[in-house]
């Protein structure tokens, strides 16, 4: 896993031709729209399983090339993450939470 250059490249949309220079965008809008969503608490679950490939490809592939610890390092902020959205999947959203509300006054 010490080479990252196919998955930059795939990411970065050299490969086939750009035909998946969409992939970045894909990514980076998942990652804010989910976690607004997780914030409020709507659509925790489904959201939170959106959300986990994604940070499994930065800890792996991303991550994993970079130095393990240190100053400029995010592999233990991506692993955190990875954590928390493994608690939100199976804890879902809590009792202060947009799916709570929708779940107790149904109109």
């Amino acid at each position: 896993m010490n080479n990252a250059e196919p998955i930059n490249e795939i990411v970065s949309g050299t490969v086939l031709a750009g035909k998946i220079s969409w992939l970045p965008l894909l990514i980076t809008w998942a990652n804010f729209l989910g976690g607004f969503l997780i914030i409020i608490g709507l659509f925790t679950r489904f959201i939170a399983l959106i959300q986990i490939p994604i940070l499994i490809g930065a800890v792996f592939f991303i991550n994993g090339h970079k130095e393990k610890t240190g100053a400029g390092s995010e592999l233990i902020f991506a692993i955190i993450t990875l954590l928390l959205l493994i608690v939100f999947l199976i804890k879902g959203s809590g009792a202060i939470s947009l799916d709570n509300y929708f779940k107790k006054n149904p109109r």
